[in-house]
């Protein structure tokens, strides 16, 4: 059996991402969304115990619910913290990505990580191709104002926090501008992954 290619997806915080990780998971890619298994490690009772023990009542609601928006206040403000937390649920949710993907058949057209920190986490390297997904700064900021309630300063923070988004797109093997017209971006995905294929 040929085993599907590993497709990476970056692009700046707003650009769409996870749509275009969805467009090639209707196309028969398997896709690990990594804020979805970010999202699942938090809810295990031993992290949530390791963060109370780091941070204490203040990472919690008063119903005892992790608070995420606090915790990303706490790590955006000091990059120690920041590489503490990545330390603690990069290699749990990679454990996750791994059971995702050994579910591939030999009709899986691809296998798709849909990350944040790609790059920075060093996921690109189980990549075959990536994929660098465009969008003028003007927009992305439109779209977390609207989605996130984002000022532009909290936009430029969390961004200053990544890797610059041309450093981003030097490493990119395809480009796709996702500004609006869907239909055009699923054309250009399809392409994309029908590309990919043939070089397997």
């Amino acid at each position: 059996m040929t085993t599907p290619k590993v497709i990476g997806i970056i692009g700046g915080i707003g650009s769409g991402k996870s749509t275009v990780a969805q467009m090639f998971g209707a196309l028969g890619c398997i896709v690990a969304d990594a804020d979805a298994n970010i999202s699942l490690v938090l809810q295990q009772v031993e992290v949530q115990h390791t963060l109370r023990e780091w941070w204490g009542d203040a990472v919690f609601t008063e119903e005892q619910v992790l608070d995420r928006s606090a915790i990303a206040g706490l790590v955006f403000a000091d990059k120690d913290e920041r590489k503490r937390l990545e330390a603690l649920l990069h290699p749990l949710a990679r454990s996750l990505q791994e059971e995702q993907f050994s579910k591939a058949s030999s009709s899986t057209a691809g296998l798709v990580i849909d990350a944040p920190l790609l790059i920075e986490s060093g996921l690109d390297a189980l990549c075959d191709t990536i994929v660098f997904v465009h969008v003028p700064f003007e927009t992305r900021l439109k779209r977390v104002a609207e989605s996130r309630d984002w000022s532009k300063q909290d936009l430029q923070e969390r961004e200053a926090a990544q890797l610059p988004l041309d450093k981003k797109q030097e490493k990119a093997d395809y480009i796709v501008t996702n500004e609006g017209n869907l239909d055009a971006v699923h054309a250009r995905v399809s392409e994309i992954l029908e590309e990919i294929r043939r070089q397997s």
